[in-house]
């Protein structure tokens, strides 16, 4: 068995990042990775843009001006200004080359073609300049990038269509276990209602993994290794709850052993979640989760969603973690590390009751986990503690 701090590099050596490319409409690349960077066609602004709504002036000595013009957001006419003329103009609006400022509307009067400033013109203000936000040649958003409503935002500000972004991988989700029916069928006695593809399901829709696809296999061997080797050669990343442990019809580790699958590792001295395979075959990961909902779900946003990420191109991505203080003692029992569901805000955190590997109550109310290093017993009220915040 070994630590939760061994199992993160051994899952980061070993998760490939991909290098399957494909062109998409920067309006459907929202949580996409840039394949390469992107290079601005044009400037912006391209052209000299007014800051405020005011006056376009060619200053001269006196407070007094002429208003010649007027120049509306859009307008694509050039007024030649004469030293004292002014014109009217809009934010966003294209300054005249021969304008040199722009004084706000709130610091003039103004009647009719006749301009008095209320307060002295100063050289240049309120003009952005040609290319200030970038410059055509420029580098707008580097290889690597995902790409967020704001990037989207401003690749379409350049006029970019369409980018170069990797391609997220496709995952097989495999439930297993014959006590497991399908929610709104009459529950009889010995059977449960299987939540945990669901829930895992909507989870990788939730952090935009929109290409899985769902399995069930009996709990039987033959049916196992068959299922799994359909689901491995579909797919670019394999993820299974159930079937991992040690008990008769755990059958999980055989068939994929018997596979092929290469065993990165099985079992992490941390608790929720001991019981956790992390393999690979032909390159591709196959992650065997506990059973229990609390345990599959705690391990998929600690090991699977970074490994993910990285899968997508996005190698700089690393779970939101940072520190809060407890707001109440915490004693733990034993030597695992423990990612425990808490309740952060305001820079205080929680720990939840109800642990339980196979309740997912207290995880519906969760927004981090307090995690617990193997070597610590105890947490005083008003402690610093690891906080790990989960994308919910």
């Amino acid at each position: 068995m070994i630590t939760v701090e061994e199992a993160f590099e051994l899952v980061k050596n070993n998760v490939i990042p991909t290098q399957i490319s494909m062109l998409c409409e920067v309006t459907k690349a929202l949580g996409l990775v840039l394949a390469e960077d992107i290079i601005s066609p044009i400037n912006m602004p391209p052209f000299r843009q007014s800051a405020m709504d005011g006056y376009a002036l060619n200053i001269h000595d006196d407070s007094s001006y002429k208003i010649i013009d007027e120049i509306k957001a859009g307008d694509e006419h050039h007024p030649v200004l004469k030293a004292g003329d002014a014109v009217r103009i809009f934010t966003g609006s294209a300054v005249p080359d021969t304008a040199n400022t722009v004084i706000m509307q709130e610091k003039v009067t103004a009647d009719k073609n006749q301009l008095q400033l209320n307060n002295p013109a100063k050289l240049k203000e309120n003009i952005r300049p040609k290319g200030a936000q970038i410059k055509e040649g420029d580098i707008a958003l580097k290889k690597g990038t995902k790409l967020t409503p704001a990037a989207i935002g401003f690749l379409l500000t350049l006029g970019i269509i369409k980018v170069i972004v990797f391609k997220k991988p496709k995952i097989g989700l495999v439930t297993t276990g014959n006590e497991l029916i399908k929610a709104g069928q009459p529950l009889t006695y010995g059977k449960i209602y299987e939540s945990n593809s669901g829930m895992l399901y909507t989870g990788l829709l939730s952090l935009g993994y929109t290409d899985a696809t769902l399995y069930k296999v009996k709990d039987d061997y033959n049916s196992t290794v068959t299922i799994l080797d359909k689901v491995i050669s579909e797919n670019d990343v394999v993820l299974i709850t159930g079937g991992i442990s040690v008990g008769d019809y755990d059958f999980v580790g055989k068939a994929l052993l018997e596979l092929g699958t290469e065993q990165i590792f099985y079992k992490v001295k941390q608790k929720p979640g001991k019981p956790l395979f992390f393999g690979k075959i032909k390159n591709k990961p196959v992650f065997a989760l506990p059973g229990n909902p609390a345990s599959a779900l705690s391990n998929f946003y600690v090991y699977v969603y970074p490994s993910l990420e990285k899968l997508s191109g996005n190698l700089n991505f690393s779970i939101n973690k940072g520190t809060a203080i407890l707001r109440d003692e915490y004693l733990k029992k034993g030597d695992r590390s423990q990612f425990l569901k808490a309740y952060h805000k305001k820079g205080k955190v929680s720990i939840l009751e109800g642990q339980s590997s196979a309740m997912l109550h207290t995880f519906a109310i969760a927004n981090a986990f307090v995690y617990i290093p193997g070597e610590v017993t105890k947490y005083s009220k008003g402690d610093l503690v690891t906080v790990l915040h989960l994308p919910v």
